[in-house]
């Protein structure tokens, strides 16, 4: 009998283990439970391939397109609208602070002189604001203007080694290194600034976002989103670049004609806006006394301020007139 009984006991115990180990389930309800799995897992791969396939359509690369634009201009329009932005599209290197320092000597110095030339002190007052208000930034944004056509001019050249570099096999970080090296300035500085940003952790976006912060130029801006496009959804970077190279020439060769056919409209808002200058100057110095009122009454200096304001208002007008965007 006892080996009759541990064997029982013995074939209790096994099964026991057994059903624990297994969890209860028949051989049909794991297989149900396999089929489900492996069915969830082609459900999300065909999920994912469709997801892929929507990203690739026209629409979708339109609306990834119209988002990039509207991110790039919300950062262009706030980097136009601060000054410490338009110092560094300048590359100059002094601070907010000395900046402000240096305009209120500006407007300072532009007072005193005023007054030492026998102005009324009004009149010398609105001189001294205008300078100190106008003078540093007028240099300032005319530095950060020609800085950034220096880069737009040699921008698609960039961009033809960049495609240069990726079809030959070398990766796009080295294509940058050669770009930052063999580039004119300010070109190859800011390439240089962007490989230093990508190599203390910064990502090509990110690096990309703060080399626009510096030069906020049409040109960038078409090149941070083919990037951004391509790194998302994939495809050819160096035909797409490729691509861009022609716009962008394209874009250069229509501003050269935009220049030329308005050359005359330029000119005439030139001669327009020196001529009551010019004539004021040349009466000044054929005929002293009659232009001297102007200088020493007060009523004279008040209408001196008040065409001053509306010469500045045309010279505005005008100037917006003939600025042609492309």
């Amino acid at each position: 009998m006892l080996p009759i009984l541990a064997a029982i006991l013995a074939f209790i115990t096994i099964g026991g283990l057994g059903w624990v180990l297994v969890g209860g389930d028949d051989t049909s309800g794991q297989a149900v439970k396999r089929a489900k799995a492996i069915g969830g897992a082609r459900d999300a791969t065909a999920a994912k391939r469709n997801a892929a396939a929507a990203a690739n359509t026209p629409e979708a690369r339109r609306k990834q397109i119209l988002t990039q634009l509207q991110d790039m201009e919300r950062r262009e329009r706030k980097a136009r609208m601060t000054v410490a932005a338009k110092l560094k599209q300048a590359g100059l290197s002094i601070s907010l602070r000395t900046f402000v320092i240096i305009s209120v000597v500006v407007g300072v110095v532009g007072f005193l002189v005023a007054l030492v030339a026998g102005l009324n002190i009004f009149l010398a007052l609105g001189i001294g604001l205008a300078l100190g208000l106008g003078l540093p930034r007028w240099v300032v944004g005319f530095l950060g203007k020609k800085r950034m056509k220096q880069f737009s001019m040699a921008f698609a050249d960039a961009v033809d080694i960049l495609v240069r570099g990726i079809k030959t096999g070398l990766p796009v970080h080295d294509c940058f290194k050669i770009i930052a090296r063999e580039s004119p300035q300010p070109l190859g500085g800011e390439f240089q600034r962007l490989v230093e940003g990508m190599g203390v952790g910064l990502s090509l976006s990110q690096a990309l976002d703060k080399m626009y912060e510096r030069m906020p130029t049409p040109e960038l801006n078409f090149f941070a989103i083919v990037i951004a496009i391509q790194q998302k959804s994939g495809g050819n970077l160096a035909e797409a670049l490729g691509n861009l190279t022609t716009v962008l020439r394209a874009r250069r060769l229509m501003g050269e004609k935009i220049k030329a056919l308005s050359s005359e409209a330029v000119a005439s808002a030139g001669i327009i806006a020196s001529l009551p200058p010019v004539v004021m100057i040349m009466v000044s110095l054929s005929s002293p006394g009659y232009m001297g009122l102007l200088f020493t009454d007060t009523r004279g200096q008040f209408l001196l301020l008040i065409s001053a304001v509306w010469m500045a208002m045309g010279v505005f007008t005008m100037k917006r007139m003939i600025s042609f965007k492309y």
